[in-house]
């Protein structure tokens, strides 16, 4: 009788751990996917993607038969979730994802209301590109990059175009203007 109830509590020990909660990927961020779309999606699937979602393209250039050049995907309930631009390619892939909802998050935690001190204690910093309003954040071994606004910055570095800017000089609390991701291979 003994046997029996330890075989019956090691099978229960056993199933328990078996049935753990799977991963809701929905808004996750990871090297091959963000949410619903892979990194190998074409362009003429978008709509199987996001069939539960609503999708706008560019009329401009739909009306002028060539592929559009911006598709925005939206929430039921019109919360907007993505911006994905299309490669120009035969058989178009997205090449560009704009992450306009707070909600995907990276497999490390970060997310469109993270700061600069989250982004440089989660990831290696490759290299920072100073424009005109900007200051653009790539990093290492990532399709993943930032923008951060000028206005973030101390003022004796806002307004100087040629300036290199390093990673000291940008203050931990300065906040992401966008969040996007470059899948142009």
């Amino acid at each position: 009788m003994k046997n029996i109830l330890r075989t019956f509590c090691l099978l229960a020990v056993l199933l328990f751990c078996q049935c753990q909660k799977e991963k809701d990927t929905t808004f996750l961020i990871t090297s091959e996917q963000i949410g619903k779309l892979k990194k190998n999606s074409l362009t003429r699937d978008i709509e199987l993607i996001y069939e539960e979602d609503s999708i706008v393209r560019d009329t401009v250039r739909g009306n002028f038969g060539s592929n559009a050049s911006k598709i925005q995907i939206f929430e039921k309930g019109g919360k907007k979730l993505l911006t994905l631009t299309p490669n120009r390619d035969s058989i178009p892939s997205i090449e560009n994802i704009l992450i306009n909802d707070p909600r995907f998050t990276t497999d490390n935690g970060i997310n469109t209301k993270s700061t600069f001190k989250d982004i440089k204690e989660k990831y290696a910093i490759k290299k920072i590109i100073t424009s005109l309003n900007n200051v653009l954040i790539l990093l290492k071994d990532s399709d993943i990059y930032f923008t951060i606004d000028k206005k973030e910055l101390p003022e004796n570095l806002r307004y100087k175009t040629n300036t290199n800017i390093e990673e000291v000089q940008i203050p931990d609390v300065a906040k992401i203007k966008y969040m996007m991701i470059s899948w142009d291979s």
